[in-house]
């Protein structure tokens, strides 16, 4: 049985260095392959590339005229590069991408063959829906779900086909994507920060949201990776033992990258450009074979396209190089798992960064109002900002080896916590002349020094202020980042909403000035939400002790994080901002329940594989061994064979008593399975996978650990740690 093992290992080994040839300047090759605006302005009518633009800016709708217009420049791009079909590019409940390609063919009356790519075909297409996840939105035996362009997010060229991002609606209107729901938070967000950013800036006619994400990721050779079925099957190693040498001597992190990883970012990143996706860095994450890349700031739904992208071309190059990408946050237990950090912020059109402090008093007032209005809007939704985070997998790495806790938090240093401590201490309505100087200038005016030395950073804080941006930290390495953007977004866009309202009714009612109501509203936020500013270590029991008393929700696996979605706060939220209605909100639940009821059935499955047809096995025939060798030793000594035996029948009783331990609770979490999936109603079914089931898999593979140990090398049968980590 330990053959493919062998096998695999022999041929990892044996692998041939992949160069790859870098050529050009990269700011020559970005974008080539992007229908942007230097290919918008060469191959559309100016009144064509003026609508377009309008339509990214303000959201105006294309008519077909137009849209005919843009197609057939599309086409006619995309013929001269070599492409042969298009299709809608667009984001269904799965978590991943979808398309359906459809050939630049027609055929005439008289029989002739023409490209043909009309403003029909960009606007809208009509794929069968029946077979993604709907939540109930939907029958399956009703197929029809309708994509719709969405001209925000360039189309691009991905091999041999024209890609054109779209949405992705059911017959009746309701979103049946993440797509959606996101572009109206970011549309939400827009009209609430521009309001307020307006008391600083008349000349701010728009908001964008930016977003950085930092993709962490595994790379394993494909034939190891091929030889463990758990891999393959869940994208995790369901079992096994931890080598000697693990992560604990840090001499992984940023240290030299090793030739095939080196080889394989290579071929990423020309790829990458090429595709518009501007990757930055590249560096050896903390375990062994762990790695990350991270791009330039971005508006946030075009970073969450190319993230997406990203990933699928990964996939590929990984392939080619012969090698596994694994983006499961926890695909190894006991060491670090992987996390996608969605450092986000927000930009006005006039080039300034809402959360970055300026050089005067007023651009840090600035500031401190969306600074404190993001931290209060943290305050008042935490629940449902775990609720964005939460997966089957991620479950596994949440309150784990540097991962942030399921308790939502806000880290924001010592020198600017003194500042908000200031900032509370100020006078209720009008402010005396020295108070306004004594804010301007030795407390706001001080922000940019104060940030400057301000280079702390909690790893374990799951929402932390750095610098001139909020690093989502808990964001799990497979997750679409448009489930936590939109949830952001649109908590930011409620708390400005309601912020700018007060500040207006102190200036209209009681004859403040503005920096005045600004000042006294901001006091009252700081104060009601002290609670959830926390700078010490998210793992301490004593945090989880305090956290309590502060009321912050806890909520350490996904039925219980995902309840909140559809409490009578968040669907009025959702629907009062037009982000989601409560038929979209309820559906969005059902799916995420489904789905981790599926990821767990499926886990449990591959255990009863494992178990049975892997692990038994292998440890019976090793003990029969270790028996047969007694047998021996008696046949030669009788009765004086005890005490040389003595070691070795202690052996075989140590394994037949995980033997017998492994086979009861596979059978006892097979019978969980059973119980659980007699269950009709969804969210119950999947409670009890989270409570009934779950809890067997960490049994069970504590005995198949200590089998790993007991039995001999050459009689194991599963691809070892020591060979998955450390086989570059």
């Amino acid at each position: 049985m330990a053959i493919k093992r062998f096998e695999a290992v022999a041929e990892s080994t044996r692998r041939k260095e992949f160069t790859v040839q870098e050529s050009g300047r990269r700011s020559e090759i970005f974008g080539t392959q992007v229908f942007n605006e230097k290919r918008m302005l060469q191959y559309l009518t100016k009144e064509a590339y003026l609508r377009v633009k309008d339509a990214v800016l303000s959201g105006s709708k294309i008519d077909r005229k137009i849209a005919d217009q843009v197609a057939e420049a599309m086409k006619a791009w995309a013929i001269s590069m070599d492409a042969t079909h298009y299709t809608h590019w667009f984001q269904p409940l799965t978590g991943a991408t979808a398309e359906k390609h459809d050939a630049f063919f027609d055929l005439i009356k008289d029989g002739r063959a023409v490209e043909k790519f009309g403003g029909a075909q960009l606007v809208q297409q009509e794929p069968d829906a029946s077979s993604f996840p709907s939540g109930g939105i939907r029958n399956t035996f009703e197929a029809r779900g309708y994509t719709a362009w969405d001209p925000t997010s360039p189309a691009f060229i991905y091999g041999s086909t024209l890609c054109i991002p779209t949405i992705f609606v059911s017959y009746t209107g309701e979103a049946l994507d993440n797509k959606a729901p996101l572009l109206r938070a970011l549309h939400a967000v827009d009209i609430a920060a521009t309001g307020v950013a307006k008391y600083f800036d008349k000349n701010v006619s728009k908001v964008n949201a930016t977003l950085g994400w930092e993709q962490e990721y595994f790379l394993i050779d494909k034939a190891l990776a091929n030889s463990r079925p758990d891999l393959i099957l869940t994208g995790r190693t369901l079992v096994g033992h931890l080598p000697a040498k693990g992560q604990q001597l840090d001499d992984h992190y940023f240290g030299v990258i090793p030739t095939r990883a080196i080889n394989f970012m290579r071929d990423l990143e020309k790829q990458c450009l090429v595709l518009g996706i501007p990757i930055k860095t590249r560096h050896n994450e903390v375990a062994p074979n762990q790695f990350e890349l991270a791009p330039v700031f971005e508006e946030a739904n075009l970073a969450v396209d190319h993230n997406l992208l990203l990933m699928d071309v990964m996939e590929k190059i990984a392939d080619r190089h012969h090698l596994k990408v694994l983006f499961h946050e926890k695909p190894f237990a006991g060491i670090n798992g992987s996390g996608k950090h969605n450092n986000w912020s927000l930009a006005t059109d006039t080039g300034v960064n809402l959360l970055s402090p300026g050089s005067t008093p007023m651009k840090n007032l600035q500031f401190l109002t969306f600074f404190v209005n993001t931290i209060k809007a943290v305050d008042t939704y935490e629940e449902l900002l775990r609720s964005s985070i939460a997966s089957a997998s991620n479950d596994y790495r949440l309150g784990a080896n540097e991962a942030p806790p399921a308790i939502f938090s806000v880290f924001v240093g010592t020198q600017l916590s003194n500042v908000l401590d200031e900032l509370e201490g100020v006078s209720k309505g009008k402010l005396s002349p020295e108070e306004k100087t004594e804010l301007k200038l030795n407390v706001v005016g001080k922000i940019p020094e104060i940030l400057l030395d301000n280079t702390d950073r909690n790893r374990t804080s799951p929402f932390a202020f750095t610098g001139n941006k909020f690093e989502m930290r808990g964001v799990g390495s497979k997750t679409n980042c448009a489930k936590p953007m939109t949830v952001l977004n649109t908590i930011v866009a409620k708390q400005l909403t309601d912020f700018k309202k007060e500040v207006d009714l102190l200036i209209q009612k009681k004859n403040l000035k503005k920096d005045e109501a600004v000042f006294n509203v901001l006091r009252e936020y700081i104060k009601s939400s002290k609670r959830i500013r926390f700078d010490g270590d998210g793992y301490s029991e004593e945090w989880e002790k305090e956290a309590a008393k502060r009321k912050l929700s806890n909520n350490k696996n996904t039925p219980a994080a995902i309840q909140v979605l559809t409490s009578k706060e968040s669907l009025k939220l959702f629907a009062d901002l037009q982000v989601m209605s409560t038929i979209e909100v309820e559906a969005r639940k059902e799916v995420e329940l489904e789905t981790y009821i599926l990821q767990t059935q499926i886990e449990g499955r591959v255990f009863n594989e494992l178990v049975y047809n892997y692990i038994l096995p292998a440890a019976v025939e090793y003990q029969n061994k270790l028996i047969k060798n007694v047998l021996g030793l008696k046949e030669i000594y009788g009765a004086a064979h005890k005490k040389l035996s003595e070691g070795l029948l202690t052996l075989i009783e140590e394994i037949s008593e995980h033997l017998v331990a492994i086979k009861s609770l596979t059978d006892d979490m097979t019978n969980a399975r059973k119980s659980a999936n007699s269950i009709e109603d969804v969210t119950k079914k999947a409670f009890a996978y989270g409570d009934n089931v779950r809890p067997y898999f960490d049994k069970i593979r504590y005995h198949s650990d200590k089998l790993e140990q007991l039995v001999e090398d050459s009689s194991w049968p599963l691809t070892k740690y020591q060979e998955l980590l450390f086989i570059k």
